[in-house]
């Protein structure tokens, strides 16, 4: 399953039910370049989840009122609340077993 791109004007609509996982990334963030093959390959194993991405340098309202300090970072909601957030790279095992647990 694709990530899409999302903003701050699509964020809210496209995170607001099921469980879904943003990534808060920007382009000169090395983690950030670290992460996004990992997260692809969790988005094609978990096909119950959305999966979005959002760049905190064209975004820094939507990102400034999630509370992201550090990139990358996944916010991960369920029907429109935050759930959890995962701050910094993990591998493709850590991040299947922590989103996981939001889909039974």
């Amino acid at each position: 399953m694709a990530i899409s791109v999302l903003d701050s004007d699509s964020f809210e609509t496209a995170t607001q039910s099921g469980v879904t996982v943003t990534d808060f990334w920007a382009t000169w963030c090395t983690p950030c370049k670290i992460q996004t093959p990992i997260l692809e390959k969790v988005s094609n194993e978990l096909t119950d989840v959305k999966f979005g991405k959002i760049d905190v340098d064209k975004n820094q309202e939507t990102a400034n009122g999630l509370g992201v300090k550090a990139i990358p970072t996944l916010i991960i909601k369920k029907n429109g609340e935050v759930v959890d957030r995962i701050v910094g790279v993990h591998n493709q095992k850590q991040l299947t077993d922590i989103i996981s647990q939001y889909t039974k």
